[in-house]
């Protein structure tokens, strides 16, 4: 009988489950839920700041013209913060809707995050690149320093590099926070009394 009871304990879930067929949602989560919208919002008005200071950026004096469109990566830039623009708006407006969380909408969210996180991280990595040759140059290739003849082309793309910067910082969070919610609704082992004992592995809630 004891060692029956031993089995029934390490194979039950965790109360409170977050599974597929999740009930009302829980007091803690009702509470940190609106925390979270305002912090997938917040990327949203990043994102469309830093795609329109980069989209303006354009200069043109007796040395030439130079638009961020003649670079990759600031094209790059004003791609991937679009691109999250629209999922931060996406995803707040689903956060905000009150529904359980489910162990696939946790998978779902977690994905989507950590996608966006990456993909943002990257563009302002490779535009923070461009940055430097352009403010000090690559004498191993002959390439000068851009930034004393186009200053305002410079200092207008490093703004718009470090807001979206800001925006990384907020995907991070949030990666953590989907992270920690798709993680949480797992059981750990419990460990196994005896050497005969059958040790059941903890499902997911």
């Amino acid at each position: 009988m004891s060692k029956m009871a031993d089995e029934k304990v390490m194979g039950a879930p965790a109360s409170g489950g977050g599974g597929e067929d999740a009930g009302e949602l829980s007091p803690a989560e009702a509470r940190v839920r609106p925390l979270e919208t305002l912090l997938r919002a917040a990327p949203l008005g990043l994102c469309v700041a830093a795609m329109a200071v980069m989209l303006r950026d354009t200069q043109t004096n007796e040395y030439g013209t130079v638009s961020y469109s003649d670079l990759g990566g600031f094209k790059y830039l004003v791609y991937a913060n679009g691109l999250c623009a629209a999922y931060s708006l996406v995803s707040a407006f689903y956060t905000a809707v009150p529904r359980p969380a489910t162990l696939s909408r946790s998978w779902i969210v977690f994905l989507l995050d950590q996608v966006f996180t990456y993909l943002i991280l990257a563009a302002g990595a490779a535009s923070a690149e461009l940055l430097y040759l352009a403010y000090n140059g690559d004498k191993e290739v002959t390439w000068s320093e851009a930034c004393g003849v186009f200053g305002g082309f410079c200092r207008q793309a490093k703004t718009s590099v470090a807001i979206t910067f800001g925006s990384v910082l907020c995907y991070i969070v949030l990666s953590l926070i989907s992270s920690y919610r798709l993680f949480s609704a797992y059981d750990a082992p419990v460990p196994s009394h005896g050497n005969k004992g059958v040790e059941i592995a903890a499902f997911p809630r």
